[in-house]
């Protein structure tokens, strides 16, 4: 009997990733990262993925108030492995430290366009016939 390969995350790859994404949002925090952009840089961390083996995660952040998040998304790239370095104490029951890495997270521009689409002429139109033909 083969296992069933699911791409939905386990409960503790969603436990491990919400401690790695609390823990990295701490270091920000706390201004541990001594890089002169990320130090200037509101940075919101709305989600870490953990691979099955948890050896690997990958956070989505929105840095707040920056027109091109490239460049802060890079200075984090390169200081991924001093992040990896400060998350020891605060996630020592894991058996290794999972590589970081830095992904822009593009679902509040997921958002807008879905409700920009939902409040267009054309939609309300289509709504309120929708409406009148329940009525009848």
């Amino acid at each position: 009997m083969t296992k069933a390969t699911t791409s939905a995350p386990s409960q503790r790859m969603l436990r491990v990733g919400e401690q790695v994404r609390a823990a990295i949002t701490q270091i920000l925090q706390r201004g541990e990262v001594r890089d002169p952009l990320i130090e200037k840089t509101v940075i919101s961390i709305s989600e870490v993925r953990m691979s099955p083996d948890l050896k690997h995660a990958t956070a989505y952040v929105t840095p707040l108030g920056v027109a091109d998040h490239t460049t802060v998304i890079e200075a984090l790239n390169r200081n991924a492995k001093y992040i990896r370095g400060r998350l020891g104490p605060q996630l020592r029951q894991m058996k290794y430290m999972p590589d970081v890495r830095f992904r822009d997270d593009t679902s509040f521009d997921n958002y807008k366009k879905i409700d920009e689409l939902l409040r267009s002429p054309e939609v309300a139109r289509d709504l309120s016939a929708g409406d009148e033909n329940e009525e009848q």
